[in-house]
């Protein structure tokens, strides 16, 4: 966190996992997180959680996944943290049947009342090879839900995987239910092997994925700043760049690159 601050984020969003915080972390050490973030001068707006997946699992593995989610809102309130993120489930929304989207609805229902009762909400990533891909598959799941409280975390990186849009339409799909913005660059490969690459199964096949700083792949977050910009948007970016430069490196430049593309934004439609 020291290195955040001293990079000059305003926040940071927390990996809810080893090594960063694991859900069975006491609730002693989490307060202690709270406090190091206050003196730093760090809100944490969110936090990452690896939870839920309930879409593929047995009635008792749901179970037991809804214990998972329960202690990650127990971490976000003593925290303070208003938003966590909880996983649908696969496969991918090209490939999902209704009792996938049915079966996720169901105990993501219940997740989002209990995170109301201590003042979190749930949030849902638009995730590559999960059931919530784009913002259709979204507003689907919150349809199926029947309950608005449940918003996304819209994410450019993993839309252009999915090579599903990702601009001013995905925003205005998610209306007031985007709650929540990740930012990372991507170009496709012709094959997988360098250090930052990945393969993802698409509606295209398996495709092979370069981790790219911003502005050298090709995910173009300009239609997508701009119509956050035109909504009134006044919710946090969290910039999640895993390319394969050194930690510090790639967050200064990535932190300077959304600063520049910010301002730009905001030029052109005072102009």
């Amino acid at each position: 966190m020291r290195i955040t601050a001293e990079l000059g984020f305003d926040g940071i969003e927390i990996a809810c996992r080893s090594p960063h915080l694991p859900l069975d972390v006491p609730l002693q050490e989490v307060r202690k997180v709270r406090e190091r973030a206050e003196e730093l001068g760090l809100a944490i707006p969110a936090l990452a959680g690896y939870v839920g997946y309930f879409s593929n699992l047995t009635e008792e593995e749901c179970k037991s996944a809804l214990e998972d989610v329960r202690q990650l809102i127990q971490i976000a309130s003593v925290m303070g943290v208003p938003y966590v993120r909880v996983f649908p489930g696969a496969p991918n929304a090209f490939k999902a049947e209704e009792h996938h989207y049915e079966q996720a609805a169901r105990y993501l229902r219940a997740c989002v009342e209990e995170a109301a009762e201590s003042g979190v909400q749930i949030l849902i990533e638009i995730h590559n090879q999960t059931l919530i891909e784009d913002a259709v598959s979204a507003m689907k799941l919150q349809g199926l839900t029947g309950d608005d409280r449940l918003g996304f975390i819209h994410d450019a990186g993993n839309m252009y995987i999915s090579d599903v849009d990702y601009g001013a339409e995905s925003v205005q799909q998610l209306g007031a239910s985007l709650c929540h913005v990740h930012v990372k660059d991507e170009r496709r490969m012709a094959a997988a092997g360098e250090e930052g690459t990945f393969v993802n199964l698409t509606r295209h096949g398996n495709e092979a994925f370069m981790q790219c700083r911003l502005g050298e792949g090709e995910v173009d977050h300009a239609p997508l700043l701009g119509a956050l910009h035109q909504s009134g948007y006044s919710g946090w970016i969290t910039l999640e760049c895993a390319a394969p430069y050194p930690a510090v490196e790639r967050l200064a430049y990535d932190l300077k690159e959304i600063q520049r593309l910010m301002a730009e934004v905001k030029a052109q439609n005072q102009g």
